[in-house]
């Protein structure tokens, strides 16, 4: 593969950043041509920069040799994002993973793109502040990559996704320039352009980010019940009530089967659906928001709900909440996941329609649910060494995203649109919108070098998707 690269051009990359950090070899390759959707690709060579400064003449060199390029975290992405199906340069940011300051009187910390989120999370612990994003990924996932995803995770129904929580981020732009963007009161947000373009505009090489204080006081509980549709509307009760939760996760008897199968955390196997509710704030009032919780559930037919004792008990309760995709491949070795919000009050009218689409195509599917802002996970579980199944399984997918199109929503909440949801861009946006998306690329991004054929559909007169590359 290293082959296709022209030999001055992998001698001067090699001079950027050191003979060391450019791999070429195919078994370096195959490792950096996937992450963790169905999508695959194979890079011509991956390059480890040190820092910003690197970056950009890496960029300045792929563009002087028309070389494509792909940004790269750690490959948690479940879209396709980081998979360099055109070839070309992967820039991975492992070796650029330093927390470069904390400032508690700011409430900000400087971090480069390669840090992981729990990384940052344990560097902030000892000041008393933490970092709200949480994806269930954060032990593994990098801050670069979650602001490529715009990621959020459990707890961003009360403190947002990461567009929220960043300051500040320094950019290499496709000419190889480097930038501070921030937001401003006038003119355009660049970075809110930035946030969620997964790569495709710009290179983001470090970051500052908003924290906040640790909360004094947490309180876990999980509510079982035998009916998902009374679930989903405690779920609209709690919200109605004006209650903010920090998290309100919902699993189905699918997923909590192979949870408890997995790690035995303690869910009730013959439940139809739990609750994973999270309040946290001030001592004072949290025990009247924990009693108006319990007090909504039952009024929604809950059969128990218990309230986390301790640390331990709690921390038990989220082990089965964040290991429940990664134990889906109990039942089959492969997943696609959809990622679609949907108003709360659509819930169950969308999970009625996720299981009728899983019998059309006689598959499993497992939900797992940000219920609190409507952003469903239904895991589709398969065998991708089976064409059919594969095909079915995408068939689902797309059916499901179109479902929750349909109610209201749209097709991504949270895991991005990458290769795999690109065709799909067409049921939220019209031609018209895609076109103006596509020459803000145009403009930033003359040679669409930068992390080619994401996000946007390809063109397509006819008006109907091309078949998939």
């Amino acid at each position: 593969m290293a082959s296709r690269l022209e030999k001055a051009f992998l001698r001067e990359l090699r001079r950027i950043v050191g003979k060391e950090n450019v791999r070429t070899d195919p078994e370096t390759l195959r490792v950096y041509g996937y992450d963790a959707s169905l999508e695959k690709g194979m890079p011509d060579a991956v390059v480890f920069p040190a820092n910003t400064e690197e970056v950009a003449r890496v960029v300045q060199l792929a563009s002087r040799y028309a070389v494509p390029y792909v940004p790269r975290g750690s490959g948690t992405c479940l879209s396709g994002g980081p998979v360099p199906h055109r070839g070309g340069l992967v820039l991975e940011f492992s070796r650029m993973n330093r927390v470069l300051e904390i400032d508690p009187r700011d409430r900000s910390a400087w971090v480069e793109a390669g840090v992981f989120n729990l990384q940052l999370q344990q560097a902030l612990k000892p000041f008393g502040f933490t970092f709200a994003p949480d994806p269930a990924s954060q032990k593994v996932s990098t801050r670069g990559g979650n602001v490529a995803e715009n990621a959020g995770g459990p707890h961003c129904l009360k403190y947002g996704v990461t567009s929220h929580h960043v300051l500040a981020a320094e950019v290499v732009w496709p000419d190889g320039s480097i930038e501070w963007v921030d937001p401003s009161s006038h003119g355009y947000d660049l970075l809110g352009l930035l946030i969620g373009s997964e790569g495709t505009l710009g290179v983001v090489t470090s970051l500052r980010v908003k924290v906040i204080p640790l909360p004094e006081r947490v309180e876990t509980l999980l509510a079982i019940f035998d009916s998902l549709l009374d679930a989903a509307n405690a779920v609209s009760g709690i919200i109605a009530a004006g209650i903010l939760p920090a998290t309100l996760e919902m699993m189905d008897r699918t997923t909590i089967q192979v949870v408890e199968d997995s790690m035995a955390v303690g869910y009730p196997r013959d439940s139809e659906a739990v609750l994973v509710i999270e309040v946290d704030g001030p001592s004072e009032g949290l025990t009247d928001e924990v009693e108006a919780i319990v007090r909504i559930c039952r009024q929604h037919g809950v059969r128990d709900i218990r309230v986390a004792r301790d640390a331990r008990e709690r921390d038990l309760l989220w082990a089965g909440r964040r290991g429940a995709y990664g134990a889906m491949t109990r039942i089959q070795p492969s997943t696609m996941v959809a990622d679609g919000t949907v108003p709360r009050t659509q819930l169950p009218a969308v999970l009625r329609r996720v299981s009728e689409i899983a019998q059309k195509y006689e598959l499993i599917v497992g939900n797992l649910l940000h219920a609190g802002d409507g952003n469903l996970h239904p895991n589709i579980v398969f065998d991708a060494r089976d064409p059919d199944q594969t095909a079915r399984a995408r068939k689902a997918c797309l059916e499901i995203m179109q479902a929750c199109v349909e109610a209201g929503g749209t097709i991504s909440g949270e895991h991005g649109i990458g290769l795999e949801k690109r065709e799909a861009m067409r049921l939220v946006f019209g031609e018209e919108e895609l076109r103006l998306m596509r020459q803000i690329k145009q403009e930033l991004d003359p040679l669409g070098l930068a992390n080619p054929g994401k996000v946007l559909p390809e063109e397509n007169l006819a008006g109907s998707p091309p078949d998939r590359e």
